[in-house]
């Protein structure tokens, strides 16, 4: 077992370059399995997550290797079509296989996926969707087993919510289909359109990512190639609250403005200087945050989920009174109470948190509660008064790559020690 000691007071300054996406890497890696030839995946980050994929690859017979950020997969030989129940357990992306196994065998048979308890999260809309392409679906104790008499045809799918993995199942299952498949009201997030520009890549045809409508027509194979993962907006985001939250001042490298523009705006109102280019953005804190009046999470490009917590912790110190309002998930603010152990004044009812800016937070002993919120209390234990001690590390070990390394480049004194 691991944990973070963090002793607080420190100001982050310098620069960092900012990891590649994990919510873009998975669903890249499951497109490999489609792919007659061999796939070089640049920028692909050192995550738990990764090599959880990458081991139901090996499973799927590819062969896969890793070195010095690439990752290097052949699927020539992934005929088994079996993903085992351990490995879909450990991450909720793991449902995105489906649509790729599908569309290289005809047939996969699974558990149903892991991941972070972060309330209900059903698979009901790949399931549908994959039907009408013309899958046959046999749900029995917990398993899912599914066939395709006829093969996969392409389908017009309307999705009742903008869901991110419907979507990337949908792509991954349409590559390969025989027809056109159009999606309706289609995830729009910057991950989506990696994926479509991946698969085109290697000759799939895909337009409309990044957009309500997304269009795949089918081809008959796909040829390996070589690609960049892109930056991780959330990752980004998380330096950004770290900087806010200790008065610092930082560059983040390889970040892409446009892929977190709802969130900028925030940082903005708590009286931090944004500063955008290209390939990079500068943030500069003040001493004293402000409160900002409210935070509603929405699908992208509103404010992401995933950033809620990251950014609550910065607040937990602005002067005033914040709101935050989720409305994605139902069980996202696990972490207040952890937040509350270290001094903070955060009072929730149903999908709102109230925030009362408080003038200190206090080291603590505090437990992960899942990925991002252990990420809001590393960046709250940054700003706080003396030593925090945090444990459960193996959750945030699933989307940062080495997150203590990081703090520890930008000023903070963050270290990883066995217990």
């Amino acid at each position: 077992m691991q944990r973070l000691i963090i002793q607080g007071g420190s100001r982050l300054n310098g620069e960092i370059t900012v990891q590649g996406a994990k919510n873009a890497a998975l669903p890249l890696l499951a497109g490999c399995v489609l792919i007659n030839g061999e796939i070089r995946l640049h920028n692909c980050p050192a995550l738990s997550d990764v090599f959880a994929a990458c081991r139901i690859l090996s499973v799927l017979g590819a062969r896969c290797s890793r070195e010095d950020g690439c990752v290097t997969v052949d699927a020539r030989g992934a005929v088994k079509t079996f993903v085992p129940d351990e490995l879909m357990r450990e991450m909720r992306s793991s449902i995105v296989f489906l649509g790729a196994v599908l569309g290289r065998t005809g047939e996969c048979r699974l558990s149903f996926p892991g991941g972070c308890e972060l309330g209900p999260r059903p698979i009901d809309m790949h399931l549908c969707a994959l039907r009408k392409m013309g899958v046959r679906i046999n749900e029995e104790y917990g398993a899912l087993s599914c066939t395709c008499p006829r093969g996969l045809r392409g389908a017009r799918i309307d999705l009742s919510f903008p869901s991110v993995g419907a979507t990337e199942n949908i792509m991954l299952a349409a590559v390969l289909a025989k027809g056109d498949t159009v999606i309706y009201n289609a995830a729009r997030e910057p991950e989506i359109c990696d994926l479509a520009e991946f698969l085109n890549c290697c000759g799939a045809k895909i337009g409309g990512a990044g957009g309500g409508t997304i269009t795949i027509s089918g081809v008959e194979k796909l040829h390996g190639c070589e690609y960049s993962v892109m930056p991780d907006r959330i990752v980004a985001a998380t330096f950004m609250s770290a900087a806010a939250a200790t008065g610092g001042e930082i560059g983040l490298l390889g970040a892409r403005a446009g892929d977190i523009r709802a969130v900028i705006p925030i940082f903005e109102q708590m009286g931090c200087q944004v500063f955008l280019y290209e390939d990079r953005i500068f943030i500069k804190a003040p001493k004293q945050l402000k409160a900002v009046r409210t935070v509603r999470t929405m699908p992208y490009p509103g404010f992401p989920t995933d950033a809620q917590a990251i950014v609550t912790a910065a607040l937990a110190k602005a002067k005033g009174t914040s709101v935050v309002v989720e409305n994605i998930f139902e069980n996202r603010y696990r972490h207040v109470d952890e937040l509350v152990r270290m001094g903070a004044d955060i009072k929730t009812e149903g999908k709102v948190a109230v925030i009362e800016g408080v003038k200190e937070l206090y080291g603590a002993k505090v437990r992960a509660p899942d990925l991002r919120g252990g990420a809001a209390l590393a960046v709250a234990a940054l700003s706080a008064e003396g030593e925090t001690s945090l444990t459960n590390i193996k959750l945030m070990d699933r989307g940062y790559d080495c997150i203590e390394n990081a703090f520890t480049l930008l000023g903070g004194n963050i270290k990883r020690v066995n217990y």
